[in-house]
């Protein structure tokens, strides 16, 4: 959930952005009761809790390019190898980025005060005191709804008045590597970036700079920022930022990457139409990541080891593939790295992609990656709108409300959808805040975060939700094995069986009791 794609992947893989179709709705019905029933909330926990134990064996972090991603690793690469898939682990370099110590943020005069901070990632390494300057164009007070495009533009920050001399600018509008950029080619020594003042984005923020920047990169909450531009109303501000920092430009972790046995796929009847189910596996080097991502994690391993159990695997009509990523939180790397590795011919079989970064928050929602676009953002490659139906269908069947999620990259669907190929997924809720609308709807607490312990030490086993991961762990399950399972396509194909399926599927749902999903979510 880091960032859009550009760059080199974007460049290999575009010329696959010229689909235009609009495909029609043509899975059939599959019953995913069995595995349903078998990918329980306590098989989730099992791997959970193991990843919690690595975290704890590992300074509190299963970050990729430290020991507790490796162990992360190796434990999700036994585990299916015990079940029987074809392991892979796909090392990649990748830049590494680590706080050695707590930053800090203090303001020296006119009145010595300490601010609460942290570090963004690829933060250069300093302690640097100065007068603090704001950018041109924050926007305070702040907006009902994102408005802010401060710093974007080189001509955003003035000209820096002194040899050390801190730049202040606000979050919103674009990437914050473009940011750092501009402060740094205007001559900052330091950078602050503080939140954009909007319901969500009140408190410290921090995030990825997507490579090295050569000066101290740091965060700051809205309403610490407004109380020093107001100081300066009357006078010059001084500030002090230090940040312990190791940046390693070339890096070495892995994706995981399991396939059927060859004896299950030569039993697949179409072979080149493989579904990749995927999570992100790394955490952020400040917590274990239980949520973020061990419940994708647990999910999605949860999904692999029963399809195999149930023989499952044994009688499917595409290949799955589950994937494992590794250096999301720096920047989508790991799913990158894959997609761009890939030939033209291999990146061809990609039928689809299902993604799950988030299956637990413990003030969750069901969300549903809107890959039709009818939220009012961007829709995915044709295909995606039919995902999305699997998903809203399903909850609908289970009597279970569902809302769109804006699918703008932000995860690892991201490097997916940027090659043309279709994708969707479920997401249980961040660092937004649950509306009083949401709250009536699907319980929790109304003006909280779906996730208050988003990307903090605090991402720990007791931060899960069981209803969360019944609800989403049933409707991952369901959505993988009717991709891998349905006879009929994502896109329709005019043909005698296609009409059936579709006659069918209106049928069943036409006929809520006698569908195939049954009630197990709704009891269990």
């Amino acid at each position: 959930m880091r960032k859009a794609l550009t760059g080199a992947l974007g460049a290999v893989v575009a010329t696959t952005m010229v689909i235009t179709a609009t495909p029609a709705a043509a899975i059939d019905d599959v019953n995913t009761t069995k595995l349903r029933n078998a990918v329980t909330v306590n098989g989730m926990l099992k791997h959970a809790r193991a990843l919690q134990v690595i975290a704890n064996q590992n300074d509190g972090t299963r970050a990729s390019g430290l020991p507790g991603y490796e162990a992360s690793v190796d434990y999700v690469t036994k585990q299916l190898r015990r079940s029987g898939y074809q392991v892979t682990k796909q090392a990649f370099s990748f830049p590494f980025f680590h706080s050695l110590s707590d930053p800090t943020l203090s303001q020296v005069s006119p009145t010595p005060t300490d601010y609460a901070t942290d570090v963004f990632d690829y933060s250069g390494d300093g302690d640097v005191t100065g007068v603090v300057v704001p950018a041109n164009n924050n926007v305070i007070p702040a907006t009902p709804e994102p408005s802010s495009t401060a710093g974007c533009e080189p001509g955003d920050f003035d000209p820096a008045p002194a040899e050390d001399a801190i730049a202040l600018v606000q979050r919103g509008g674009c990437d914050f590597a473009v940011k750092a950029d501009n402060a740094v080619a205007a001559g900052y020594d330091a950078l602050i970036i503080f939140n954009e003042g909007n319901p969500g984005r009140t408190d410290l923020t921090i995030g990825t700079l997507g490579g090295e920047k050569p000066i101290p990169v740091v965060g700051l909450s809205y309403a610490d920022a407004v109380a020093i531009i107001e100081q300066l109303e009357t006078g010059p501000v001084t500030l002090r930022v230090t940040t312990d920092v190791e940046n390693d430009p070339d890096r070495t972790t892995w994706n995981v990457i399991a396939n059927l046995s060859p004896k299950d796929l030569k039993k697949v009847k179409n072979k080149d139409e493989v579904v990749v189910v995927g999570a992100h596996l790394d955490s952020v080097a400040a917590g274990p990541g239980i949520n973020d991502n061990g419940s994708g994690t647990a999910g999605i391993l949860t999904i692999a080891q029963k399809m195999a159990d149930l023989k499952l695997t044994k009688k499917l009509t595409r290949p799955v593939r589950f994937a494992f990523w590794g250096a999301e939180e720096s920047g989508l790397l790991g799913s990158e790295h894959y997609v761009a590795s890939l030939t033209d011919n291999q990146r061809s079989k990609l039928y689809a992609n299902l993604n799950f970064d988030m299956i637990g928050s413990p003030n969750y929602v069901r969300f549903v990656y809107d890959g039709d676009g009818s939220d009012g953002g961007e829709s995915g490659p044709p295909g995606s709108d039919v995902i999305e139906t699997i998903f809203t269908d399903y909850f609908e069947s289970q009597g279970l409300a569902s809302e769109p999620t804006d699918f703008d990259g932000r995860s690892d669907y991201g490097p997916f959808i940027e090659a043309g190929i279709p994708a969707g997924g479920l997401f249980s809720g961040a660092e937004g805040i649950k509306t009083e609308e949401q709250a009536e709807v699907y319980g929790g607490t109304a003006g909280e975060a779906y996730d208050p312990c988003y990307h903090q030490a605090c991402d720990t086993i007791t931060n899960l939700s069981v209803k969360s991961l019944n609800e989403l762990g049933d409707a991952a399950a369901h959505a993988t094995l009717t991709l891998t399972k349905s006879r009929t396509g994502l896109y329709p194909d005019g043909s005698l069986a296609a009409k059936k399926s579709d006659a069918a599927k209106a049928k069943a749902f036409s006929a809520p009791k006698s569908s195939p999903y049954g009630g197990h979510a709704a009891a269990r």
